[in-house]
């Protein structure tokens, strides 16, 4: 994929569950979506799956079709494919991008990040997460209490003080 999801953005999610896709995120969308520019309207596939996590995560429909690979190729009746095909594929679900830029977040995704019937009355906050090949779709208070809870001191490799950015592997060989 050329293009990544990168950021982290806020957006207001109306009392009809309507909310606009940034715009950096929309272009990565339609540049993923094998079907855009013929069919006006990117699609993004919302997966609310696994009970551990707090967000629903976002593909282009590219990147979804090579994960929707890579789940095929594991062996039917294997307990990881089948947890992937119940988290990941079952409990998923494609929606089209508006005219406007918007989505409605669909109840099921709705129920997954927490946001309540008294939300829904008059408007949330949602945070549009950007994470390399997708993003995540957060409601602001349990992103904010997410991102309060991690530290650099969770990870033995910066406990010394190291840079962060010395987690990355060097892909280039020495000269």
């Amino acid at each position: 994929m050329s293009e990544s999801f990168r950021g982290e953005l806020s957006q207001k999610v109306d009392s009809k569950a309507r909310v606009s896709i940034p715009a950096a995120f929309r272009r990565v969308l339609e540049s993923g979506d094998p079907s855009f520019p013929d069919s006006p309207r990117p699609r993004v596939v919302m997966v609310y799956g696994d009970a551990r996590r707090r967000f629903a995560e976002c593909f282009t429909i590219t990147e979804m079709r090579r994960i929707e690979a890579a789940i095929a190729r594991r062996k039917k009746g294997d307990p990881a494919r089948r947890f992937l095909e119940r988290n990941v594929i079952s409990q998923s679900v494609t929606v089209e991008v508006d005219e406007d830029g918007r989505i409605v977040l669909p109840q099921k995704v709705r129920e997954k990040i927490g946001v309540s019937t008294d939300d829904m009355q008059g408007g949330f906050e949602a945070i549009f997460a950007g994470t390399l090949e997708s993003f995540q779709v957060w409601k602001r208070d349990a992103y904010d209490d997410e991102v309060a809870s991690q530290s650099a001191d969770d990870l033995p490799e910066l406990a010394d003080g190291s840079d962060m950015f010395s987690l990355l592997e060097d892909d280039e060989p020495e000269a």
